[in-house]
């Protein structure tokens, strides 16, 4: 197997395990590895009246996975998570949060609000 096959399946199992992680926490996950011209959402999840756009990185250590999330990666969620709005309409009036599943070793951590948007 190739390290990008291996790298792709790692990633996949990631945002797996985050899917799962987000639904015993409460969320209802909406959307996985959604799509849109400009960037990709990994979960698009909703808890309440907030909907969260969660990037989920994977690395030998935590510290790592959280630094791999650039402010260029940020602005690419950003663009799909504005999509991913335009095409759900309904639901518009959520608060919006970007949140980082990290990854590292045999360690999990789930950053809520991670950062703001520049818009």
């Amino acid at each position: 197997m190739s390290d990008r096959t291996a790298s792709e399946r790692q990633g996949r199992r990631a945002e797996w395990l985050a899917a799962a992680f987000l639904q015993m926490k409460g969320y209802r996950v909406l959307a996985r590895r959604f799509k849109a011209a400009g960037g990709e959402i990994d979960i698009a999840a909703r808890r309440g009246s907030v909907l969260v756009f969660a990037e989920v990185k994977t690395r030998a250590r935590l510290d790592d996975a959280i630094f791999a999330v650039t402010p260029a990666a940020r602005r690419r969620i950003e663009t799909a998570g504005r999509a991913f709005l335009a095409s759900r309409p309904h639901l518009a009036d959520l608060g919006v949060r970007y949140d980082i599943i990290a990854f590292g070793g045999a360690k999990v951590r789930h950053i809520r609000d991670a950062w703001r948007s520049e818009r």
